[in-house]
């Protein structure tokens, strides 16, 4: 079976790549070990979501998944404000004040991987293989040839790794895999406040870790990111019912009144993390594949989707023989490195200011978040940049 780029892993950095390189009319396989389930009606909001800026908005529109997405449900936010535990600093951001409608969308993963995959089975140059995983692959001069566990064989020019953070593509690769272990995990569920969450990201600075209520469909949920001293975690994560709820309430300081109702709750480690390169001959890394960071700020899956829109614009008009060529990958990969690892560095460098528990730091985080709310012009600027625009 003969393509021109394979790309292993469906999610939605890979489902997007396929779906730009498409467009270009590249022969693509995307493959994929199993198929997103069906989307619960609500209140069964999922536990995984993203919060996709302007720019990741625009790539899907680009694609066409856009209205499938709004076909099925995703929550614009027009307000975000962030505030410290530890005194009164405190600044709200206002898509008004940009003369925007929103700064974002909350979207459930499995609405955005639904709707890229309804485009992927209408396209007649892509072919989706799920269930199917990878066995080994073999680089030549000729190019890739990548044996599946159900025995069949695929060649192409071009291996895109899109299989996230534990990537089969990049350990076969030997491409060295750095990590910082934060000591903390992430708790996410699904909870229900008796007051309305306002079409606002609500988070809370913590010495022990940020807290986000993340906006949903419905006026009353919310998407809960917690990240947490990883033993504290775990005891939240069997907590029963009505003390969860007080330890959320609390911790959030009754913005949204009392939390009344709760999902299913999950955690998971959380880690700062970075692959020494994102190309070889013939084989390239995106995504979770090739760096993930603290979810503090929600900026993950919109740096994945930077990540295959630079690819693609490299890729877009070379003849498909030159589709692998190292040169070419190192311009994707220079294009993009030095964004992530800012990205990366930055976060972690916003999790230990806010974790750090020394008075003069206390001090001038909370000042310093005062003094930024009364600064209209930097504040534009930053919410610009976090929307990609």
């Amino acid at each position: 079976m003969d393509y021109e780029v394979l790309i292993v892993g469906g999610g939605i950095v890979g489902s997007l790549l396929a779906c730009l390189l498409g467009q270009t009319g590249r022969r693509v396989a995307l493959i994929e070990t199993q198929r997103p389930t069906a989307l619960a009606p609500p209140p069964a909001f999922e536990l995984r979501v993203s919060a996709l800026n302007r720019a990741s908005q625009q790539a899907l529109q680009q694609v066409g998944a856009w209205p499938e997405m709004m076909a099925q449900r995703l929550a614009p936010y027009a307000s975000m404000v962030v505030w410290d535990a530890t005194g009164r600093g405190e600044i709200r951001f206002d898509a008004a004040d940009l003369g925007e409608t929103e700064l974002g969308h909350i979207v459930e993963n499995k609405v955005i991987q639904h709707a890229l995959l309804a485009l992927i089975e209408r396209a007649a140059n892509i072919d989706l293989l799920c269930p199917a995983q990878l066995a080994t692959y073999d680089v030549s001069a000729q190019g890739v040839q990548l044996s599946l566990r159900d025995g069949r064989t695929l060649r192409a020019q071009l291996l895109v790794g899109a299989d996230g953070a534990h990537s089969s593509v990049r350990a076969q690769a030997n491409i060295a895999w750095r990590r910082e272990d934060y000591g903390q995990k992430g708790l996410v569920c699904v909870a229900k406040t008796s007051s309305a969450h306002q079409a606002t990201a609500w988070q809370r600075f913590m010495p022990t870790g940020p807290l986000a209520f993340l906006p949903l469909a419905d006026p009353n949920y919310c998407s809960i990111v917690w990240s947490l001293p990883a033993d504290r975690a775990d005891v939240l994560l069997q907590q029963q019912a009505a003390a969860f709820h007080q330890s959320l309430s609390e911790a959030l300081d009754y913005r949204l009144g009392e939390v009344l109702e709760s999902g299913p709750r999950a955690a998971f480690i959380l880690q700062g993390a970075r692959a020494e390169h994102y190309a070889q001959e013939q084989v390239v890394l995106v995504g979770d594949a090739a760096h993930t960071i603290h979810p503090l700020a929600g900026q993950g899956v919109n740096l994945g989707i930077r990540d295959v829109l630079e690819l693609s614009t490299q890729l877009a008009d070379l003849p498909a023989t030159e589709l692998g060529n190292l040169a070419t990958l190192r311009r994707y990969e220079r294009a993009r490195k030095g964004d992530n690892m800012l990205t990366l560095k930055a976060m972690e460098g916003l999790a230990f200011l806010f974790g750090n528990r020394q008075p003069v730091l206390k001090f001038a985080r909370n000042e310093g978040l005062a003094l930024l709310n009364h600064l209209p012009l930097l504040k534009q600027a930053l919410a610009r940049q976090a929307m990609g625009v």
